[in-house]
Parts: structure tokens; C-alpha cells; sequence
């Protein structure tokens, strides 16, 4: 981002915020503040500083315009909290500049205070507009971010904290922006308090809810394969899709995070704002441009056609030895693996069943997309049993497309085996940096573009989904599987998959290319 683009923002003297309007433009060029806050927790050490190192490293934030500032209860040194992250910063760039580290942590500094008292707000906006007397800021041209990586329960409280006493004043204007974390609430009334607490404060323009799964780079390709490629166009539908599954899969367990895992389950966790989001934009209608609100108009649509779940197609599992965790509640009903058979009630999609699939200790790590293509009409070469076409979008790990089709096996005998046309990234695109999640959606969130952002009717049109399955499961209405780590789950959970129309492949693994 070269100080010569442009972002397309509102201006008012009298309001702080960041309405898109076509006819009046402010540069993105002056005094940008960025704000941490849960400066000294892991989310932060491990995730939000080394996103905004390497956007610092490729130039999307200048020094001599961004400042970083660290707000947290610690009470520690500017340096010591350079200290905490350094480590963190450059593992994803090895080949950044050396001098690039400490270039950039001196570019951050650190105020301690509570996060429901005003004294440590009006110390951290006297901090922020030193800052910005001192770049000689330009009337209109300030820019104040701020980053949540915090437990919801604060966001109330701290949001009402940054309006009353760290937003931007009348005599530098610009926009104030706020970055809240997931997850948003537990269930729907959960949601809508948290979302109607934040946004008595802020307007919507101004709240980014951000899920990292949007910034990932195969699932930002959804729209480009769909809609780019005009042999996709006539082929995405009920006429020849047979099933689309979603899957998540982690072959460790809690790890130390039982206590918070336990509180929110896999399908809070990962479910319900991770694949759902993917779901949406596998199913969704071409929307009319690619500005952020035609393309979550669409979104919502496909959420407002979604049936309701039914018992019968959820299976949910927990695996052996998970209430082992000492913050673990003994008589836990918490699943760590769900698998959710979900229908959307439109023309397109009418019949075609959306498998949901996420789990913990499972027996390999990966995050796909799946699209089965129904049976080839008139089997001459009589080869059903070795499997369907399949087109996988492998998200992580070994980002790939490929597609999965029956050709002639070579040789002098007419048989027929499953090959693939594949498109794996690390082949194809070989001394490419693939860029975190956390890079693109930070740099989303200073250019103004909340495409890739959760808006509240969004987030209260997934809540209405899940929200029923959530209640029967905390009543105790419905319990998890055992099932042993390391293996595929729950074997009811295949016995679902098989019942929703999908046909294993049998004598066919995708192996990722070697460099």
C-alpha cells in the first residue's frame, strides 16, 4: 500500500467513523495508530504483533507514519514488552531484513492500566495524540485502530472506554476502527446483547469482526474459482453435485486449554463461525459486484435458507481421556468432534445435503473442502466402485485445488483408474509467501474493506442455526460418542456420511507433490 492509493471514507468533523462514500475520498497517508489491547496475552505474542511485523517488513506500514501501542494490566516496560514478542517476529520471513526486528519494536510502546477504569484510557489517548501532534497531522487524516485480543466479556466495557475517552477528537477527525475477536457470544441472546452493547458505542461501519478463516488464502479463492472460471458455472448445483463436505480436523486435543475449550465445544468453536463462513461462500449466488456489503448480502441469503438441524443428522463425539484435563469438568458433555448434515431450501442447493465435519485428536490435520459430483449416467467402463469426481480445495495444511476423475490406466488393457488434475501451491507457486490470515485482514481493516468481515446480521442468521443444537446439548438432551485419539472419530459419524449420499473412494490418496 503506496502512500500515493486511496481509501474510499466518509469525513465528519462531527462523527468518528468510516462510511463508505464514492464522491468524497481521504488519502491513506498520515498519522495511523495502532492499538493492542491484551498486549501482553498469547493471541497477541503469537498472532497480532508478527502480522503487523510483516506488513511493517513488505512496506504496508511506514515508520514514518504508523506508531504501535501495547494496553494491557501488566504493569511492565516499553522494553519489556519487546522483549515478549521479538521472538515471535520473522519465523514466517526468512528472508526479511535483519535489521527489520528492531526497526520495527521500536515502533511500539506500552501502557499499562485496567481494562474498566478510565485513568489507563485517558493515559493511552494522551499517549496517541502525542503521537500524532508530533507527525503533524493533517485535519481529517488520523487513523486510530484498535485490536481487541481480549475475552469478550470485556468488549463491552472496554469499547465504552475507547468512546468515551480515546477516540478521534474534531480538531484531527479521520476514523477510529475497532477489532473484535471471536468467539461472538454463545448462542443467539448471547450474541445480540454483545453486538447491541458494542454497537450503542460504534456504528457498523466501524466494527470488524474478525474470523481468520476469511483471511486464508484458498478460501479468499472461492469467489475467483467459482465465478472466474466458466466451466464451474453450469456444474455448481443440485443437478450434479451430489454432497459438499466441509471438514476440520486437529490431530492433538485441548492442550492446556481444556478449561476454555470446555466452555464453548467444537461446534461453537469451530463450527459454527469457521465452516459455516466456508459453507457460505460455497454456496452463495454471484453477487452483483465485489464491494464487501453485495458480497455478505449474499451470505445472509444462503444463512436464511439453511432448515433447521435435525437430531438425527449430528453426530457428536468426545474423546477418551479429554476429561483427564484437570480443567475439565469430570461429567463434561462437551463434544470435541461433531459432524452436522445441514440443507439449504433454495433452487440451487434443494436436495443436496452440507456435511459439516470438525474434530479433535483425530488421526491426520487438515481444513477441505469437498465437492462430490453425482454418478456418471451409463457406467460403460463400469467404474463406479473406484469412486466419484471430487473437486478438493485443501485449505491447510499444503494449500491445493485438485480435482479427482477416472482416466485410462496406462498400458495395452482398457481399465480405468482415479487420477487427479492437481494445482497444489507449493509446487505451483514456489518462492511465494503465502501470507497469514492476520496480515491480510489487519491490512483489510486499515484500508476500510470488511469484505472479509463478520457483519451482525451475519452473525445473528448463524446463531439462529446452531442455537437450538447448542441448547439441547448443554440440557444434557444429547451426548458425545467416545472415541479413542487418533483415530477418524466416531465410526457412527461415517455411518451419517454414508446415509447423506457420500461414496468413499476406494485405492485413491491425494499425495501432495515433492519440490
Amino acid at each position: 500500500m503506496g502512500s500515493g492509493q486511496w481509501s474510499i471514507v466518509k469525513r465528519s468533523s462531527l462523527r468518528n467513523d468510516s462510511f463508505a462514500k464514492d464522491d468524497d475520498t481521504v488519502p491513506e497517508t498520515g498519522c495511523l495508530s495502532i492499538i493492542v489491547l491484551g498486549a501482553s496475552g498469547d493471541l497477541a505474542k503469537k498472532k497480532t504483533f508478527p502480522a503487523l511485523f510483516n506488513l511493517y517488513r513488505q512496506g504496508f506500514l511506514q515508520s514514518n507514519e504508523v506508531h504501535i501501542f501495547g494496553y494491557a494490566r501488566t504493569k511492565i516496560s516499553d522494553q519489556e514488552l519487546r522483549n515478549r514478542i521479538s521472538g515471535y517476529l520473522g519465523k514466517n520471513a526468512p528472508s526479511g531484513r535483519p535489521e527489520d526486528v528492531p526497526k520495527f519494536l521500536q515502533l511500539i510502546k506500552y501502557v499499562s492500566g485496567s481494562y474498566d477504569k478510565e485513568d489507563g484510557f485517558k493515559l493511552l489517548d494522551k499517549q496517541i495524540s502525542e503521537h500524532e501532534l508530533a507527525k503533524k497531522s493533517a485535519e481529517g487524516s488520523s487513523r486510530r485502530l484498535f485490536y481487541l485480543a481480549l475475552p469478550p466479556s470485556v468488549y463491552p466495557i472496554v469499547c465504552k472506554m475507547i468512546k468515551n475517552y480515546c477516540t478521534n477528537k474534531s480538531d484531527l477527525g479521520g476514523w477510529t476502527r475497532i477489532v473484535v475477536e471471536k468467539p461472538f457470544g454463545k448462542d443467539l441472546e448471547s450474541a445480540e446483547q454483545l453486538s447491541t452493547q458494542i454497537g450503542e458505542l460504534f456504528e457498523e461501519p466501524q466494527i470488524y469482526r474478525i474470523d481468520h478463516y476469511l483471511g486464508k488464502e484458498l478460501v479468499q479463492n472461492m469467489l475467483v474459482l467459482r465465478f472466474a472460471n466458466r466451466f464451474f458455472l453450469p456444474l455448481w448445483n443440485r443437478d450434479n453435485i451430489a454432497n459438499v463436505q466441509i471438514v476440520f480436523r486437529e490431530d492433538f486435543g485441548t492442550e492446556g486449554r481444556g478449561g476454555y475449550f470446555d466452555e464453548y465445544g467444537i461446534i461453537r468453536d469451530i463450527i459454527q463461525n469457521h465452516l459455516l463462513q466456508v459453507l457460505c461462500l460455497v454456496a452463495m449466488e454471484k453477487p452483483v459486484s465485489l464491494k464487501p456489503e453485495h458480497i455478505r448480502d449474499e451470505k445472509v441469503k444462503v444463512l436464511q435458507s439453511v432448515l433447521p438441524i435435525k437430531d438425527e443428522e449430528v453426530v457428536l463425539g468426545q474423546y477418551e481421556g479429554y476429561k483427564d484435563d484437570p480443567t475439565v469438568p469430570d461429567h463434561s458433555n462437551t463434544p470435541t468432534f461433531a459432524t452436522v448434515v445441514m440443507h439449504i431450501h433454495n433452487e440451487r442447493w434443494e436436495g443436496v445435503p452440507f456435511i459439516l465435519k470438525a474434530g479433535k485428536a483425530i488421526n491426520s490435520r487438515k481444513a477441505e473442502i469437498r465437492l462430490q459430483f453425482k454418478d456418471v449416467p451409463g457406467d460403460i467402463f463400469r467404474c463406479k466402485k473406484q469412486g466419484r469426481n471430487e473437486l478438493v480445495i485443501r485449505l491447510q495444511p499444503k494449500e491445493a485445488v485438485y480435482m479427482k476423475l477416472t482416466v485410462k490406466q496406462p498400458g495395452l488393457e482398457m481399465s480405468t483408474v482415479q487420477s487427479e488434475l492437481d494445482l497444489s501451491y507449493g509446487q505451483r507457486y514456489q518462492g511465494v509467501t503465502i501470507p497469514e490470515a492476520y496480515e491480510r485482514l489487519i491490512l483489510d481493516t486499515i484500508r476500510g474493506d470488511q469484505q472479509h468481515f463478520v457483519r451482525r446480521d451475519e452473525l445473528k442468521a448463524a446463531w439462529e442455526i446452531f442455537t437450538p443444537l447448542l441448547h439441547r446439548i448443554d440440557n444434557g438432551e444429547m451426548k458425545p460418542i467416545p472415541y479413542k485419539p487418533g483415530s477418524r472419530g466416531p465410526a457412527e459419524a461415517d455411518e451419517l456420511l454414508e446415509k447423506a449420499g457420500y461414496v468413499q473412494t476406494h485405492g485413491y490418496i491425494w499425495i501432495p507433490p515433492t519440490l
